[in-house]
């Protein structure tokens, strides 16, 4: 299962959302990947925390090596770092990326990591961070996945830009993935008490988009795991905040099973 979490707005916590959700899929036994795609590397700083500098190999000599012809190109297993977390693997960022990606474009490299990752074996999950705009990265990790997960904050600008978002995965599920599935908005930052947020949700469920029944809230006990670079579920099994991502994944997870079901019968 390849999943690719995405948003054009910054801030939404795509980066926190990448890393919880996968580092759930390692601690229950799933062989995991996370790919870094944005160049300020968040994901690559919360999973590996000051080992980070140390990388030799990182996505910047991945997607580097696309631009020209060798005889025997590195495996893309040789760009993957372990983590300090069993079963959880990371295919690191840096911020040479922004500065490969024009050539990247104009070479046309938009199918190069989805042919790595369906060439990549042992894994069982991939989630893949993206950076908050809609370029060559962003445009790779959703011809790539198999699913899209859409972090929102409740915000009224979120919420116009939302729309604009949804076109831009249903042309790319057209032009070049079919198979590309938007599994759901995820409701980051909510806070309970305030009016506002529960009315854009009221709103968007009315249109009939696909917000997932779990919320995460707003607590600062994500900043402290940010500083120790260790998910929720390391750092604090018991806050509420884990066990909201817990019941995020239990949800993402039935509803793969029901679609992989009804597929299933279809083919029957």
């Amino acid at each position: 299962m390849k999943r690719v979490v995405f948003n054009q707005k910054g801030g939404v916590g795509k980066s926190t959302i990448t890393c919880n959700l996968a580092a759930i899929a390692a601690a229950r036994g799933a062989r995991t990947l996370v790919i870094d795609l944005d160049p300020q590397a968040n994901s690559t700083q919360y999973l590996l925390g000051a080992a980070a500098k140390d990388l030799e190999l990182t996505a910047n000599e991945f997607f580097d090596q696309m631009l020209s012809f060798k005889l025997r190109p590195l495996p893309t297993e040789d760009f993957i770092a372990a983590t300090p977390f069993e079963n959880l693997s990371i295919l690191p960022s840096g911020p040479a990326l922004e500065e490969l990606q024009a050539k990247l474009e104009s070479r046309y490299k938009i199918y190069k990591l989805r042919e790595a990752l369906d060439a990549l074996e042992g894994y069982d999950e991939i989630w893949i961070d993206t950076p908050p705009a809609l370029h060559f990265y962003t445009r790779s990790a959703l011809i790539a996945a198999d699913a899209c997960l859409i972090p929102f904050d409740c915000d009224e600008f979120a919420r116009r830009a939302l729309y604009s978002l949804l076109d831009n995965v249903n042309e790319i599920r057209a032009d070049h993935n079919a198979g590309l599935d938007v599994e759901g908005i995820v409701i980051n930052q909510f806070q309970a008490r305030a009016s506002l947020p529960q009315r854009i949700i009221d709103e968007l469920r009315d249109e009939g988009l696909p917000v997932l029944a779990s919320f995460l809230s707003s607590s600062v006990k994500i900043k402290e795991s940010h500083q120790q670079a260790k998910p929720m579920i390391h750092l604090d099994r018991s806050h509420k905040l884990a066990q909201e991502f817990g019941a995020l994944f239990d949800e993402l997870e039935k509803a793969r099973k029901a679609r992989a079901k009804a597929a299933t019968k279809k083919r029957a």
